[in-house]
C-alpha cells in the first residue's frame, strides 16, 4: 500500500469512496467529485490530504487534515486541526486508516498543530473506535455527534 498526497486526478475515486460511505450512513451530504476536490484536495485550509493506493492502483481510502479557522463549520477552536477519514467499506479494519494517520500526524506536527478534532456521528461506532485507537479522547458531546481530540506533544 502506498500513501501519498492526494491530487486533483484522485477526486473521482475519492468521490466513489465518500459516496459509498455517505449512502451507508443515509446522509445527504455531498460526495460528488467537485465537492471532494473543493472540500478536501484543494481546500484553502488544508494541512494535508492523503490517499492510500493499493498495488493495483485503486484508491482504498483518504484522510484530510485542515486547520480550523474562526467560525468554522464544526465549531472547533481556531488553530486546531480538523481530521476526516474515509476508507472503502470493504477495506475497513485492514490497517489503511493507521497508514493514513501516520502521514497525517507527521503533517500536523510539521504545521505546529497542538490539537486535532475528529467530530464523529453518534451512530458511527467504527469511526469512534478508530479515533480512540489512534489516541483521540472525547472532549465534547453534541446532540448528534461526539467530538474527539488528540493533543500533540511538541517535538
Amino acid at each position: 500500500m502506498i500513501v501519498r498526497p492526494a491530487v486533483s486526478a484522485d477526486a473521482m475515486a475519492m468521490s466513489h469512496i465518500l459516496s459509498e460511505i455517505l449512502h451507508s450512513w443515509q446522509s445527504d451530504r455531498p460526495g460528488d467529485p467537485g465537492h471532494v476536490l473543493a472540500h478536501y484536495v484543494e481546500h484553502p485550509d488544508s494541512v494535508a490530504c492523503t490517499v492510500a493506493v493499493a498495488p493495483d492502483g485503486g484508491l482504498k481510502g483518504f484522510q484530510s487534515l485542515k486547520i480550523a479557522r474562526p467560525a468554522n463549520d464544526y465549531d472547533v477552536p481556531a488553530g486546531w486541526g480538523i481530521i476526516g477519514t474515509y476508507v472503502k467499506l470493504c477495506s475497513g479494519r485492514t490497517g489503511i486508516g493507521k497508514l493514513l494517520f501516520t502521514r497525517t500526524l507527521d503533517a500536523a506536527k510539521q504545521a505546529g498543530l497542538t490539537k486535532i478534532d475528529a467530530t464523529i456521528g453518534k451512530s458511527n461506532l467504527s469511526g469512534r473506535g478508530y479515533y480512540s485507537a489512534m489516541g483521540f479522547r472525547t472532549w465534547r458531546d453534541l446532540p448528534t455527534a461526539t467530538g474527539k481530540c488528540l493533543t500533540l506533544v511538541p517535538s
